[in-house]
């Protein structure tokens, strides 16, 4: 699987609700570092504590991701969205590498 298609299956299954997808799009040791809490976010590694750390997006079903910007070098995709979760939303930025054909780190920074 290319870069650009990796990234796209895994915002669809973001926006699809379907966090076991998702996660199957990682590596086993993928790294998330998260928004919060701030000023620097958490590190999670694995992809049994990133799962933990991803579910409450995840249940979250009214919320969703829109792609404002996507580009992609070699194994690194930055990505700025738009997160809408029904009365309120947020922008922000993902730092992604990938490894094999998989998502191996997503760092997100988020807007205000």
């Amino acid at each position: 699987m290319d870069v650009r298609a990796l990234i796209s299956a895994f915002n669809d299954a973001w926006n699809g609700h379907d966090l076991e997808h998702a996660l199957d799009l990682c590596t086993a040791d993928v790294v998330f570092e998260s928004t919060n809490p701030a000023p620097d976010g958490r590190r999670f590694e694995g992809r049994d504590e990133v799962r933990e750390a991803w579910r409450p997006v995840f249940e979250q079903l009214e919320g969703r991701f829109d792609v404002e910007e996507l580009t992609v070098a070699g194994d690194l995709v930055v990505q700025r969205w738009r997160y809408d979760w029904g009365s309120g939303h947020v922008r922000g930025v993902d730092v992604i590498r990938a490894r094999d054909g998989r998502v191996a780190e997503k760092l997100s920074y988020v807007k205000g």
